[in-house]
């Protein structure tokens, strides 16, 4: 009992460093572990509103900080455990004010109804993944097949899939639409086979009009389930059945991927989505604010927008700490204040300007910088570059098209196929490792 304690006590320090302070005491408080048994977690929760909030809202960021601390996890349950009349009566009130509609997902589909296009900011960083989504609703089948969209966590990516799936579902209430995580396919894939029942999950799969599969990532080495997906995709795709995937990264950076399935993958639409800019995150903010039915000035919120470039949950997890402040003072709030609740939030900014780093690098390697722009074959000058595009991708998280574009005129795919050699290289080669962190102390 006390290693499972202060396993769930490390886990929560790191899940607290990911959410804001307003979210993390509201559905974290009164949380346990109980218990580990043939690799799933049961957290104890104190009622069916951190249940579903949890399960729905913070499940897969639970997930991977307990994957983090201990191995073998496979999957999170959420059992309800007593707790004291006083704490109940508390959180009768607070929930009493709860908009139930986002704890409702549809148990046939699994589809959130909140998440559709009319609610769905666009701007540059997203607008072709946007686009080929609407394409795609309208469609099902004849174009984009598969949809692959990809990009770091909390950049909307599950809005855009379901949004997919509920404009199908509008369009034509007789389509058959599913949506999953890759995890939930995983299990009931293994359970299937333990119980003798792996026909019926065939056929399950097979009837889908629209399947959705989200966080295809985690299918990393799992080879029964990767062998099933694998069918499973083929029948659909003969079939003229739209199939939809989302991940973290792009399908030639999975491990442990069979290339029978790569290719599957990559023979459709792969759409990156990135991080928003600037006047991005200004539209979302101001998006939020307007379904809060909450007033900010316009500088505090132009503040905002600015000082916070990560990914949007953690731009909406902040604005959601300042909105609670402002319900609390019942009055008009000031930079000065923001500046002060968001201080241990706001990231330093990682400038990134792409002539420089190639600067840096070539003077590394001793070549000269204008050879990088160049189309030569020449080794010293073709590993250089290949660096170049490792390093602006992994630690700057420039868009492969526009390493291209700025590499002299290369196609995406080109970079792509560079950064995957680079850290396929590093798995065999010690003296590449020194050479990549001696690189990265030149932009510390």
């Amino acid at each position: 009992m006390e290693d499972h304690k202060q396993l769930w006590d490390s886990c929560l320090i790191e899940i607290e460093s990911n959410t804001n302070k307003a979210n993390f005491n509201t559905w974290f408080k009164n949380t346990s572990l109980i218990k580990q048994e043939d690799g799933v977690v049961y957290i104890g929760v104190p009622n069916d509103f951190v249940k579903e909030w949890l399960a729905t809202k913070f499940h897969k960021l639970i997930l991977k900080t307990l994957m983090n601390y201990t191995e073998n996890i496979r999957s999170v349950e959420y059992s309800i455990i007593k707790i004291q009349e006083k704490e109940k009566n508390e959180q009768k009130e607070f929930f009493g004010s709860l908009p139930l509609n986002d704890l409702y997902i549809n148990k046939e589909d699994n589809l959130n109804p909140r998440y559709i296009f009319d609610n769905f900011i666009v701007g540059s960083f997203n607008e072709l993944a946007h686009a080929a989504g609407i394409a795609i609703s309208q469609n099902p089948g004849k174009t984009y097949n598969p949809f692959f969209v990809y990009g770091n966590t909390g950049l909307g990516k599950t809005h855009l899939i379901q949004a997919i799936g509920n404009t199908v579902k509008l369009k034509d209430s007789s389509k058959k639409v599913h949506y999953i995580t890759l995890e939930k396919f995983y299990i009931e894939c293994v359970g299937a086979i333990q119980s003798n029942k792996i026909n019926m999950f065939k056929e399950k799969y097979r009837k889908y009009d629209l399947l959705i599969i989200d966080d295809i990532q985690f299918i990393t080495n799992k080879t029964k389930t990767q062998e099933e997906l694998f069918h499973v995709f083929n029948t659909l795709y003969e079939s003229g059945k739209q199939i939809v995937f989302s991940s973290d990264k792009h399908p030639n950076f999975i491990t442990g991927l069979e290339d029978r399935l790569k290719s599957r993958f990559t023979q459709g639409m792969i759409v990156e989505v990135m991080e928003p800019e600037y006047e991005s995150r200004l539209a979302i903010l101001k998006a939020k604010l307007a379904q809060n039915g909450t007033i900010i000035p316009d500088d505090v919120i132009e503040y905002i927008a600015n000082a916070i470039e990560g990914n949007i949950r953690e731009l909406e997890g902040n604005l959601n700490t300042i909105i609670c402040q402002v319900q609390l003072k019942n009055k008009p709030i000031e930079i000065n204040d923001v500046k002060h609740l968001l201080k241990n939030t706001i990231k330093p900014k990682k400038q990134v300007a792409i002539e420089d780093i190639v600067k840096t690098i070539a003077n590394f390697y001793g070549v000269e910088e204008t050879a990088i722009y160049e189309k030569t074959r020449r080794k010293e000058i073709v590993h250089a570059r290949q660096i170049i595009m490792y390093i602006l991708r992994e630690e700057f998280n420039v868009s492969f098209p526009l390493i291209g574009q700025r590499l002299g005129g290369k196609d995406h795919t080109t970079v792509i196929h560079s950064c995957t050699k680079i850290k396929n290289d590093l798995n065999k080669e010690p003296d590449l490792c020194h050479e990549i962190d001696k690189i990265k102390i030149l932009f510390k």
